[in-house]
């Protein structure tokens, strides 16, 4: 199978509904309507040149502050949600209803000056529901249902 950057390099930036046909997942649907629907977030398709993570994304924002990156993968997507030192604290209560897996993956993020990077792959509605939860943490919006 080919890959993202493969098939998207610089130079060809993808459509929307490309991005929709490569990933075809209903879990990267729903998380796209959430944020743009219920948190109002405008969505931007953007190349990162990152070393660790080329090509093209797609990137979350309320009134400019980042809510979370999204990348694409065959049948699911990686979401990117970063956890500032003001919100360490509210993240801590809300991972105690997360996933293992999630809990898992914060655990091993190393914390910086720029806050914890969070790599999720959503492969269950239960991480989507995880991702959903810190994301309304960045869009100071903490709500009991996802």
């Amino acid at each position: 199978m080919t890959e993202w950057v493969t098939l998207y390099p610089q130079t060809s930036e993808p459509l929307r509904e490309e991005v929709d046909l490569y990933v075809a997942s209903p879990l990267w649907m729903e998380l796209r309507a959430y944020l743009e629907k219920e948190l109002h977030a405008a969505s931007r398709v953007e190349y990162s040149r990152c070393g660790m993570e080329p090509g093209w994304n797609v990137k979350f924002k309320q009134g400019g502050r980042s809510l979370c990156t999204v990348y694409m993968r065959r049948g699911y997507v990686t979401a990117m949600v970063s956890i500032g030192a003001r919100e360490e604290n509210a993240a801590q209560l809300v991972l105690l209803a997360c996933t293992a897996y999630t809990r898992e993956v914060y655990q091993h993020t190393a914390a910086s000056r720029m806050g914890r990077w969070l790599m999720l792959d959503v492969t269950s509605p239960e991480v989507l529901a995880d991702v959903k939860a810190l994301v309304n943490l960045r869009a100071k919006k903490v709500s009991n249902q996802t």
